[in-house]
């Protein structure tokens, strides 16, 4: 008995690991340059190692991002499907009645799973929410969209949920929704992510409406260190120490990923998800299409020995040494130099123009693909180039 409940306990701890936090966004075609909607999470959690898998479902193929130490992929924390159904969410943390005394909670991960392998539409999803077996053991808000053009968020808890249409005008008048970790639905002045919601907001209103591109979030959002209470930006003092505190980019930040939907009556299996794996300041992005099936390039998916993604293990390597102060308080401050420094030496200054030419190349092959065709075997070739270019940028620029 001793040892079976020992089993359940390393079982639990493993697969109920709740998103402790994020930051997140839906845009429809309306404001991005091409027509095609985006949607964007910033993942903050406890756990610094994920990685991407592919798998069947019951009705659709996915890809998504899973922690490491869950080893059969029972949670997704965001994914897209072979209908071109998209998936994420932030956890929320003023959504759940008060009233209500539910133990099963955390399960947002493994709704996530569900949903990728049987939904291909916002309506499924609705349909997914109202046929759950209550309480769902969920506090979040849900983002999703499809590849007809539904772009929306659902703030849930175990019993309801309401939807945030971001094609309605009222709800989204910009044309995009914001969410950290609070829901407007719940209660007022509770929950957390205020700060960071408000930061997020200010660099949106600050970017040109119907310019908005997955490059733009990956590159400028979820390396952003501005900061909208203490109204400063880190890349402009660009101090040599900072307490890492309500920036979107922070200590617990282990991945950022850009859904790029597909414009009606476009092939589903078009959807990208390009991906930060681990510590997004020192990550590179990387593009990833059901459509590649399980061909993922290696430094995305577990190694050999060891179910880590081996870019995660060198970004979380990198994202050490900026974290670098192991007694007292030292966890809560940055060696900020090491990311971004008068020098124009920093990590992030390394990585965003090489970065910047992996957009290009993408955009230019999948022009190419677009005039010949997607298929598993061009895509899988494709990752291979781009595996061996990203090993190569990490063992001569950061010597790892």
């Amino acid at each position: 008995m001793k040892n079976i409940l020992a089993a359940i306990l390393i079982i639990t701890a493993v697969y109920v690991q709740k998103s402790t936090a994020c930051t997140s966004a839906i845009i429809t075609g309306k404001a991005t340059p091409d027509g095609r909607p985006l949607m964007w999470k910033h993942r903050d959690t406890g756990t610094e190692n994920n990685r991407i898998v592919y798998a069947q479902g019951t009705k659709y193929s996915y890809i998504g991002l899973t922690d490491s130490n869950d080893i059969n992929s029972e949670q997704i924390w965001a994914g897209t499907n072979s209908a071109g159904f998209c998936i994420m969410n932030t956890a929320s943390y003023n959504i759940k009645d008060l009233d209500d005394k539910t133990e099963i909670k955390d399960r947002e991960g493994i709704i996530m799973r569900m949903a990728l392998e049987c939904c291909a539409t916002t309506g499924d999803f609705e349909h997914f929410l109202d046929t759950l077996t209550k309480p769902a053991g969920i506090e979040a808000n849900f983002g999703v969209i499809d590849a007809s053009g539904g772009a929306a968020y659902y703030e849930a808890n175990n019993f309801t949920y309401k939807k945030y249409d971001a094609n309605c005008p009222e709800t989204a008048p910009n044309n995009y929704i914001i969410r950290t970790n609070y829901s407007y639905s719940g209660r007022e002045n509770e929950g957390m992510g205020y700060i960071r919601y408000e930061t997020a907001k200010y660099l949106f209103e600050n970017h040109q409406n119907g310019t908005f591109t997955s490059e733009w979030l990956l590159s400028s959002v979820s390396r952003s260190y501005c900061h909208s209470l203490l109204k400063c930006d880190l890349q402009t003092v660009m101090p040599e120490y900072a307490i890492d505190q309500d920036y979107i980019p922070r200590n617990s930040s282990s991945a950022s990923v850009v859904f790029q939907g597909v414009k009606q009556n476009e092939p589903p299996e078009h959807t990208a998800m390009w991906t930060l794996l681990g510590f997004p300041p020192c990550s590179i992005a990387v593009p990833l299409w059901v459509k590649g099936g399980s061909h993922l390039p290696e430094i995305m998916t577990k190694s050999a020995g060891s179910n880590n993604s081996p870019l995660c293990d060198k970004v979380v390597a990198l994202k050490h040494k900026v974290f670098h102060i192991e007694r007292g308080n030292g966890k809560k401050y940055m060696n900020f130099s090491l990311l971004y420094n008068k020098n124009g030496n920093g990590i992030i200054q390394k990585i965003k123009p090489i970065e910047k030419t992996i957009f290009e190349e993408t955009y230019k092959k999948i022009s190419e693909w677009n005039t010949s065709s997607w298929n598993e075997n061009s895509i899988s070739n494709y990752y291979k180039y781009l595996n061996e270019k990203i090993i190569k940028i990490y063992r001569e620029q950061f010597d790892l």
